[in-house]
């Protein structure tokens, strides 16, 4: 069978080469690979091209990456090995909607078994696409399917041919973490986009929980573009004790504005990504994308054995597959010490920098 593995960008030969290597790594675990006569075409779409191997470090706390590798070993595991009885499409949007809406077409056009769409805007375009075709659609890193129109629920049974695996972190768990380190936190600040639905989810989830970890008063300040992050930022001076900032696009866009103003004013702020803490916040809990990328390669394999997408409830990550970076110097910089303690029990993944710097 001629194997196929397209990318829109040259670059990528660390992903090739390791999911090239998948076959051999489900090995003995690997369940009875489904019968061969039937050959399974599989969409793959990103929003953004995958790394160069310099990059894989940083890749590995980011949507695609990590998730192609999970969801193709587990659907290995499975029976659904690549260069067997699966063929993976893997395409990348290159962070352009009309390219993403193209790719979709194209998947629904070649009549593929199942499309695996990575990242809300992604799933988005590609259950657009396959709506009415009974081509299913497994999503992954969506934080708020429901409200962003991907499902019409994420309990089941229900009617839509999707299912997949939210991105969300366990909010409790991560304002537990923000009080561990800094416990004197009563009046929390949070700058996002109001437009953003994923980022509204979040907020609402927030209040729900605050009361049960302490936090007495939500501060709000939202910010339509990247030029109004700063504003927002400074609007929150004096009227609270820590910043939080979601997994909003807009506020990261314009993170180090954030920070700049944090660390001049010793307000210590916590992200919920890798890539915040990255650029200067002092810690994040957010979900693990292998965890994320086995599930849903999971969800696609009992699809593909005969299962309705519409009967799998979607899920959110748990307290258990979540991981947390530090930054002791980000904390330094904006008033304050980590104690070691609050990592306790905590899997911490990663310490940005070292302590005391």
């Amino acid at each position: 069978m001629k194997r196929r593995k397209v990318f829109i960008v040259t670059g990528s030969l660390c992903l090739a080469l390791a999911i090239a290597a998948l076959p051999l790594m489900a090995g003995c675990a690997a369940e009875e690979v489904a019968p061969v006569e039937k050959v399974y075409r599989i969409g793959e779409l990103t929003i953004v091209e995958q790394p160069d191997p310099l990059a894989v470090r940083q890749a590995m706390y980011q949507p695609g990456f990590a998730e192609r590798l999970a969801f193709h070993r587990v659907m290995a595991e499975a029976g659904f090995v690549e260069g067997v009885n699966v063929e993976y499409i893997s395409l990348s949007a290159e962070g352009d909607m009309t390219v993403a809406k193209t790719i979709a077409d194209q998947f629904v056009s070649e009549k593929v078994d199942l499309i695996h769409a990575i990242t809300t805007p992604i799933a988005q375009v590609c259950v657009a696409a396959a709506k009415g075709t009974g081509i299913p659609v497994v999503f992954s890193s969506v934080t708020a399917p429901a409200a962003a129109g991907i499902v019409s629920t994420w309990d089941a049974p229900r009617p839509d041919n999707v299912t997949g695996v939210s991105n969300i972190a366990d909010m409790k768990a991560q304002m537990e973490e923000i009080k561990l380190i800094y416990p004197g936190v009563k009046a929390l600040g949070v700058i996002y986009n109001a437009s953003e639905a994923n980022s509204v989810v979040q907020i609402e989830l927030i209040k729900d929980i605050m009361a049960d970890v302490g936090i007495e008063e939500l501060v709000e300040e939202t910010c339509s573009t990247r030029a109004e992050v700063a504003t927002a930022a400074v609007a929150l001076i004096g009227r609270v004790d820590a910043i939080y900032i979601p997994t909003d696009s807009t506020a990261t866009s314009g993170l180090e504005a954030i920070i700049s103003v944090a660390e001049e004013n010793k307000i210590p702020t916590f992200g919920s990504t890798w890539d915040m803490v990255e650029r200067g916040c002092i810690a994040a809990q957010f979900a693990d994308y292998n965890w994320i990328g086995g599930e849903a390669g999971r969800y696609a394999a009992r699809i593909l054995k005969g299962e309705s997408a519409g009967d799998i409830p979607v899920v959110w990550c748990p307290w258990e597959a979540l991981k947390l970076v530090a930054n002791p110097g980000a904390a330094e910089r904006m008033g304050i010490t980590i104690p070691i303690a609050a990592f306790k029990d905590r899997r911490l993944k990663e310490v940005v920098g070292a302590w005391g710097e």
